[in-house]
């Protein structure tokens, strides 16, 4: 079964910046065949796109909110991918969960559980 494990979430203040990860195990077919991304639910809203990475290629695509402040890179020795985060603002407080999906299929079928991040204005 596929597991995705993030971590680095916490408290910051507005400006700071943070690094989450995201652990990649029990693939049942090729890493460079899956589609990493992140998502973030904020109190209230639903759950929103952030960006996302084709292991493969190894560029990424962001949403509009955080494009030019965050960047999705993976790590192929760790099997992990990472969201780095700056200039962070209070609008950016949110669950943010990592999920993947195979690259042929559009829908994003493994979730992590999430970690929270906190940012004080």
């Amino acid at each position: 079964q596929v597991q995705l494990v993030e971590s680095g979430g916490g408290l910051v203040q507005a400006g700071d910046s943070l690094k989450l990860s995201c652990a990649v195990s029990g693939l049942t077919f090729s890493i460079n065949d899956m589609v990493l991304a992140w998502f973030r639910q904020a109190p209230g809203k639903e759950r929103e796109f952030v960006a996302h990475i084709s292991w493969s290629v190894g560029s990424g695509s962001y949403a509009d909110s955080v494009k030019d402040r965050f960047t999705i890179s993976r790590d192929n020795t760790k099997s992990t991918v990472y969201l780095e985060m700056n200039s962070l603002k209070a609008e950016d407080t949110a669950v943010y969960y990592c999920a993947a999906r195979n690259y042929y299929v559009s829908l994003y079928k493994y979730w992590g559980q999430g970690t929270q991040v906190t940012v004080s204005s």
